[in-house]
């Protein structure tokens, strides 16, 4: 597949004689493709491999061991933990030079039997480890939720083929050699090919030769079709003839991820330049750049902030008992420092030091990056069911922040189960739909031709069997319509389509952002040719210059007359939201010389109007309320649609994204077009700022517009603060502005395959309600983190203030590394696993998020500041008071080796036990808590407390 063009044409004759020599070489049916044998399929994909390319090995589990143990924190205390355990083992016996050596206490020969010098530095490095290892099983789990994300979206990805004579459709992978693929306009191949039929088909290889324009493919010129290139115009029939590492699109990232995985820049500048215009295939939207969102700029500015403190607060704490051991030894106790003591002042050195990084472990919340991680892939693994697939993780965070959604009419906000309502045929305006015996025979006979052969073969109108259920549309859905419509009148278009079959059809005007129209050109038997039109009716209509009268004879089409049909049908029509379509055909005489089909100007004019029909496409029951909830949460609706101003108008006062009350405004392209731009033709952003806050509705648009107002509302700040902009888009052309947006959302039914690629998130049921979930659990996301901030804040400030009055008032801590590895990387682990679980609630809607929205919230910093208070005076008075209330032996000033004292044990559990309820109240979150539930009938996952929360409340009572 290397060659091209005519190059590739004679290798192909030269080695097969002609594609037919091909496809006998490789056993496969031109007209019915692959046979339904999953035998003949599994062969298949041995001798030629699948449709995927392998992926790169995960990290094996020791190999992110060792990125855990290059942790700063975790290196100094394994450091310190030698240290001790060195000391501890060759400290010379106690002698005369190294009795009174142990400060504030009696000689440790009393204590000799009853504790284990080195336990501490044993225990240090234990607990050292299993932090190392929770640490390592996390970022495997992370790993492994990752992989399962990529194969929901590698799923996802679905491919039609033809087998035993059926159009399938199946997942990408399971293409194999051999099989007969239909692709059309806007769909991205799936593997290399050769053209078996073709149809004015233009392809977009930029992403493989970085060339914009587009290639024509044709049998006797360029039959090769690769892998990751789009179809832009036209339709055709390939045979696929590479998958997976041996397609073109298959070659780059096997290259790409041979160098990834080696990690060596010298290795990466050796991939050749088509590989890298490839990139942009796969790699996600923000994937170049270095850029952080907007919650991990929040989460960095604060721990550095939280470690800039907690170095200060250790530094402080070090010096001070380095300088209060020194005075107290050395000038009021006026000891000597001989060789003897030199290991026991070394160890209270280490003690010392051991203690500094205790109260930096224990300020810095090293389970916050845990909590995100398992927010994150609690929500996308969710967000699956709510029929939102994320393509792209930041997508869950950013979506939370969205301020502006712009949205598409069909599909999202209406049932997408289209339906011809009203007609206006020859020259009279059918309220209701006529029956077949009201219309001229004439018109019957170029409605049905109109319709059958210049629809996509592909949509269909299916009866159901039974007559109880809805009929199933297959397809386009205005197609569909129209089809239904010829159903209605009793005309039969699969027997028009069997007389016409598509590779009968002599050329194919696709429609396209730009043509606004589909038109198809029939060759006559007598030599001349037919070309029918449909299209929206402010474009099709435009073009005609005749219409067919109440006889079913063509009469001339004034501009008058026109404009009545504009003012008595259309404008009535689209009042009601109705889709208006116009169809139209223009015949070629066979006298005349075969006109020059390129010229588009000049074949799509001149037409003669058969019918104009409405079609209606009811606005879903739900949408009125899901609107008004987005608008109470501070986010604005705009819908931006290709129908003309009136039907978008209705269909947006249906829906409430327009009232009568407020006096919001209704552009269409070419009229917003015109206002942005300034006397020299160039978009002036003060211009676009007086109009978009007031936009609820773009009518009429085309890309380049809906593009121009995406961008220029990214770019304002007219509101004082940057807007956050989520957009739905379903077609080809929509691909530039589904990739400028922050959130990007795909329709999964009606989507075009360029669409899903340049998507953050796939709506599988094309669902406006599934936006607003989307919408909650980036907020729910949110809401968790800053749980989870509540809870470790709260536990960080009260054990680093501890830790520092007590290490500075008593010469020790209360609460010991290893106590305190405990609290702050293990036991915050499962907080972090039960706070990040947490499921989201409409109460989220009644709030309004923002890019300058505080990571602590004020209600937030007063349960920090509120419940440090309560937890220190507790904390405080057991630690100075203690052994007087409880009447046990005191702890402070314990002696360097002494063991354990009932004292400071006390203080650790009643610590340990006020950070289970903390967790508790750590739940109620900007005054809000999450819905109670006591109902016996009640599922398991409903209740007050999940799974995650009970195991947190199983591993603090351990």
């Amino acid at each position: 597949m290397k060659l091209r063009s005519l190059e590739a044409l004679e290798r192909l004759e030269g080695h097969f004689g002609d594609v037919s020599g091909l496809c006998l070489q490789l056993q496969t049916d031109p007209e019915l493709g692959l046979p339904l044998d999953p035998g003949e399929l599994n062969r298949r994909r041995e001798q030629f491999g699948t449709n995927e390319v392998p992926k790169p090995r995960s990290r094996y589990f020791l190999e992110l061991v060792w990125d855990a143990l290059q942790n700063t924190t975790l290196i100094f205390l394994e450091v310190a933990a030698v240290l001790s355990l060195a000391l501890a083992f060759y400290e010379p016996k106690v002698s005369g030079d190294t009795k009174g050596c142990y400060v504030g206490g009696v000689s440790p020969e009393e204590e000799d039997n009853k504790v284990v010098r080195w336990l501490e530095g044993a225990v240090l490095l234990m607990s050292v480890a299993l932090v190392v290892l929770i640490t390592a099983l996390h970022d495997w789990n992370k790993e492994k939720q990752f992989r399962n994300l990529e194969e929901g979206v590698s799923l996802s990805q679905k491919g039609k083929v033809m087998r035993n004579g059926q159009i399938l459709e199946v997942p990408v992978k399971d293409i194999v050699v051999g099989d007969v693929v239909p692709v059309s306009y806007g769909d991205m191949l799936p593997a290399d090919g050769v053209l078996l039929q073709v149809q004015n088909l233009k392809m977009n290889e930029s992403s493989l030769t970085g060339e914009l324009n587009m290639v024509r493919k044709s049998l006797d010129l360029d039959p090769i079709l690769l892998s990751g290139t789009y179809v832009m115009e036209g339709w055709g029939k390939i045979l696929v003839t590479a998958v997976g590492p041996n397609s073109q699109i298959g070659i780059i990232l096997t290259l790409l991820a041979a160098n990834a995985q080696e990690g060596r820049p010298e290795e990466q500048r050796k991939v050749p330049e088509w590989a890298i215009h490839g990139k942009s295939i796969i790699k996600p939207k923000h994937y170049s750049s270095k850029a952080k969102s907007v919650l991990q700029k929040k989460l960095t500015k604060l721990a550095i902030l939280l470690g800039k403190c907690g170095m200060l607060m250790a530094t402080v704490t070090v010096i001070t008992l380095v300088t209060y051991f020194v005075i107290n030894t050395f000038v009021i106790e006026r000891q000597k420092w001989t060789y003897g003591c030199t290991s026991v002042y070394i160890q209270y050195f280490i003690k010392f030091f051991i203690i500094g990084i205790t109260i930096l472990v224990v300020t810095v919340p090293e389970s916050l990056p845990l909590a995100v991680t398992l927010s994150l892939a609690y929500a996308v693994k969710k967000m699956m069911k709510d029929k939102n697939l994320v393509r792209h993780l930041d997508a869950c965070e950013t979506i939370g922040n969205v301020t502006t959604i712009c949205l598409d009419k069909t599909g999202t906000l209406t049932m997408n189960r289209m339906t011809v309502v009203q007609a206006y045929i020859g020259e009279n305006h059918y309220q209701e739909l006529p029956k077949s015996n009201s219309i001229p025979e004439p018109i019957l006979g170029y409605l049905l031709k109109g319709i059958a052969v210049n629809c996509s073969y592909s949509s269909k109108v299916i009866f159901p069997k039974d007559g109880k259920k809805l009929v199933q549309q297959i397809g386009n859905k205005t197609e569909c319509a129209l089809l239904g419509f010829l159903l209605h009148l009793e005309l039969d278009y699969e027997a028009e389509r069997n007389k016409i079959p598509q590779q009968n059809l002599y050329k194919v005007y696709t429609f396209n952002s730009d043509r606004k129209c589909m038109s198809t050109v029939l060759k006559l038997p007598n030599g001349g040719f037919q070309m029918f039109s449909k299209g929206p009716s402010e474009t099709v209509l435009d073009k005609c210059c005749k219409i067919l009268n109440k006889m079913g004879k063509p009469v001339e089409l004034t501009e008058t007359k026109k404009r009545e049909i504009v003012q008595n049908v259309i404008e009535p029509m689209s009042s009601e939201g109705l889709q208006i379509i116009c169809l139209a055909f223009r015949e070629f005489s066979d006298k005349e010389k075969e006109p020059d089909w390129e010229t588009e100007e000049n074949i799509i004019t001149k037409l003669t109007c058969i019918a104009v029909v409405g079609i209606e496409d009811p606005v879903r029951p739900e949408i009125p309320s899901a609107i008004r909830k987005c608008q109470q949460a501070g986010i604005t609706v705009r819908m931006i649609t290709g129908d003309n101003l009136n039907t978008a108008r209705a269909v947006a006062l249906k829906c409430g994204i327009l009232n009568l009350r407020d006096n919001y405004l209704s552009l269409e392209g070419r009229d917003f077009w015109r206002l942005i731009h300034d006397k020299h033709g160039k978009i002036e952003q003060k211009l676009l700022d007086r109009i978009w806050p007031r936009l609820r509705v773009l009518a009429s648009s085309s890309p380049i517009e809906k593009y121009a107002l995406i961008k220029g509302i990214i770019n304002s700040d007219a509101l004082g603060v940057k807007q956050v902009v989520a957009v739905t888009g379903d077609g080809t052309n929509d691909g530039p502005v589904l990739k400028v947006a922050d959130v990007g959302f795909a329709m999964d039914i009606i989507g075009t395959d360029i669409a899903r690629e340049a998507s953050d998130i796939i709506l599988m049921d094309d669902n406006f309600t599934s936006i607003m979930k989307a919408i909650m659990w980036g907020r729910n996301l949110y809401d968790n983190i800053s749980r989870f901030l509540q809870f470790q804040l709260t536990v960080s400030v009260v054990s680093t203030v501890v830790v520092f009055i007590g290490a500075c008032v008593t010469q020790d801590s209360p609460l010991n590394a290893v106590q305190m590895l405990w609290i702050n990387l293990i036991m915050d682990a499962f907080a972090s696993l039960a706070l990040a679980t947490e499921k989201p609630t409409e109460a989220l809607l009644l709030r309004p998020y923002g890019r300058k929205e505080y990571l602590l919230s004020s209600s937030m910093v007063k349960y920090i500041l509120g419940h440090a208070a309560y937890q220190l005076t507790v904390t405080f008075v057991l630690m100075f008071v203690g052994e007087e209330l409880f009447g046990f032996e005191s702890g402070r000033k314990a002696l360097l080796h002494a063991p354990p004292s009932t004292h400071y044990t006390m203080v650790f559990n009643t610590f340990v036990m006020m950070q289970l309820f903390n967790e508790i109240n750590a739940r109620k979150i900007h005054g809000v808590c999450p819905k109670l539930c006591s109902d016996y009938d009640s599922q398991w996952h409903d209740r007050d407390f999940s799974f995650p929360q009970i195991l947190f409340i199983f591993n603090t009572l351990l």
